[in-house]
């Protein structure tokens, strides 16, 4: 009952209720945004959602315009000079990602669930494995189980697996678990940057492909805005 009905309503008044208390912190944030560099407050990017449908996460601009053709890669090392002062702080508090509160009042988020992949990272919804793909059964969340157990320095065969996990043991008490312990990891600022590689991607992800490996360096942090 709370998977497939409580969830969504729980989901959408807290997302309301978010909305109406942190509107004038939001405000704050776009207009220090705007006065801090040249370019839109909030910053788009496909994702792969409930039942790999895609949509439009939000979240507030933390690098400069066209950071991704500026030679340097999709991945933002730390010190990367193409994320913006106040993107710094929005990063290190996890601040731009309020703006998701939106996508939660729409219905393409939960609060909690799966983070949402790019579209071709780790890769294309249709190169899951069926398994894999039952991650994308519930709405995907501004945190989750994965998020908790790692976050950044977890492998994403890894991450797949506990967001697995999460679907066949989703409540309302593991919920409030993964709740507070996402405050308890935004405050010590924990597990923030990806640690070796961040994908391993072998025929064994794939139908009909030879083998192949997909890695990323060890200070290399996250998909840019993402």
């Amino acid at each position: 009952m709370y998977k497939n009905g409580f969830k969504r309503f729980f989901d959408f008044w807290m997302a309301t209720l978010g909305i109406i208390l942190l509107s004038l912190p939001m405000l704050i944030i776009a207009i220090a945004i705007k006065c801090d560099s040249k370019g839109p407050v909030l910053f788009k990017q496909t994702r792969i959602g409930k039942n790999g449908k895609e949509f439009q996460i939000l979240k507030f601009r933390s690098m400069c315009v066209g950071a991704e053709n500026q030679g340097t890669g999709v991945y933002s090392n730390k010190g990367d000079s193409r994320v913006t002062r106040i993107g710094k702080i929005l990063r290190a508090t996890s601040l731009d990602e309020l703006p998701q509160l939106f996508n939660i009042f729409v219905g393409d988020m939960a609060l909690i669930g799966p983070r949402p992949p790019l579209t071709y990272h780790p890769w294309p919804y249709d190169e899951y494995t069926e398994e894999q793909k039952r991650m994308f059964e519930v709405r995907p969340g501004i945190t989750g189980w994965a998020q908790v157990n790692g976050r950044k320095t977890v492998e994403w065969h890894r991450r797949i697996e506990l967001n697995v996990w999460y679907v066949d043991n989703v409540s309302m008490w593991l919920d409030i678990k993964i709740f507070f312990m996402t405050i308890f990891k935004v405050f010590a600022n924990k597990d923030n940057e990806n640690q070796g590689a961040t994908v391993e991607k072998t025929n064994a992800d794939t139908v009909g492909t030879e083998s192949e490996t997909m890695t990323f360096g060890e200070n290399e942090k996250e998909e840019v805005n993402s």
